[in-house]
């Protein structure tokens, strides 16, 4: 191969190297992209996990007052059932206690007693008159027992009742507050689940741009390969240039040697003074002279 040719060469694939590596350059910049992009969504990821694990940890806890207040409400709720099942019992005694009261009106036998009690406090009477007024005060006081027992247990009916709306206003709270607070674990349970599929998401995109980033190194690898050959290959064209140079410039030092060497012999023999690089050359070419005549 000439010289021209592997100058030629040289060119050639000191250009294929350069596209390469050009090409290599593009693929960095690429991979480059793909593991920044990859490792900004892990770290979103990450956070998210986070996030939700922070979520996760207070809805649990607020389910767990929910838990709590909704068996507070439910126990003082059943408080009130046996309240109404006295109510109905005392009820039911009222009824049949209103089948044993007399036709006339509890006011009226009430009045009748009064006037007959204040009359005995307060008219001089003879004894025969008393008796009959005493006996007339205890059939109206029999008369009035029932009405006076049903007062009294509707009187117990009524403080049985103001004690269940008691225990229901006491429910009614307990339920608003579970009620709130069953709204807020859904918000939460909401929220995490928005960042569950954000997580889903960006998890996906990040094992893509992965996938991306080992497909495009999978690729680059061959370029290398072959930018590792071609530079090889251009270090071996140099050196034989290099060589070739080396071997061309010696021999045009000892052509260039021989004539002065050839110069300063024709001014020996002609009786001329020599220069001492003259003479050396001269001494020189004797010295090798004798050398190849003793060989």
């Amino acid at each position: 191969m000439t010289e021209q040719q592997k100058t030629s060469q040289i060119e050639d694939v000191t250009q294929q190297i350069e596209k390469l590596r050009e090409q290599t350059n593009l693929a960095n910049a690429q991979i480059k992209n793909y593991v920044e992009k990859r490792n900004q969504l892990n770290d979103q990821v990450r956070k998210a996990h986070q996030e939700i694990t922070e979520i996760k940890t207070e809805r649990d806890s607020i389910n767990e007052k929910v838990k709590l207040l909704k068996q507070q409400r439910d126990s003082i709720r059943a408080k009130s059932t046996p309240i109404i099942d006295e109510v109905n019992a005392i009820k039911q005694k009222i009824s049949e206690l209103k089948k044993k009261v007399p036709r006339e009106r509890q006011r009226d036998l009430q009045e009748e007693l009064e006037a007959i009690e204040w009359k005995i406090q307060t008219t001089s009477l003879d004894l025969q008159e008393e008796k009959r007024l005493i006996e007339d005060v205890k059939q109206l006081e029999i008369q009035l027992s029932s009405y006076k027992k049903i007062d009294l247990r509707n009187k117990k009916i009524k403080d049985l009742l103001t004690q269940r709306r008691t225990f229901e206003a006491q429910a009614d709270v307990l339920h608003k507050e579970l009620t709130d607070l069953a709204t807020k674990s859904q918000e939460l349970h909401s929220k995490m689940m928005e960042k569950v599929n954000s997580v889903k998401i960006n998890k996906g995109e990040a094992d893509s741009l992965h996938q991306a980033y080992i497909k495009t190194k999978e690729q680059s690898a061959p370029l290398y390969e072959k930018i590792r050959e071609l530079t090889e290959k251009l270090k071996s064209l140099k050196a034989s240039v290099k060589e070739e140079d080396k071997v061309k410039k010696m021999a045009t030092e000892q052509a260039i040697k021989e004539k002065l060497g050839a110069e300063a012999r024709d001014k020996l023999q002609r009786g001329e003074k020599l220069s001492w690089n003259e003479f050396q050359l001269v001494m020189g070419d004797d010295a090798q002279d004798d050398s190849e005549t003793q060989d």
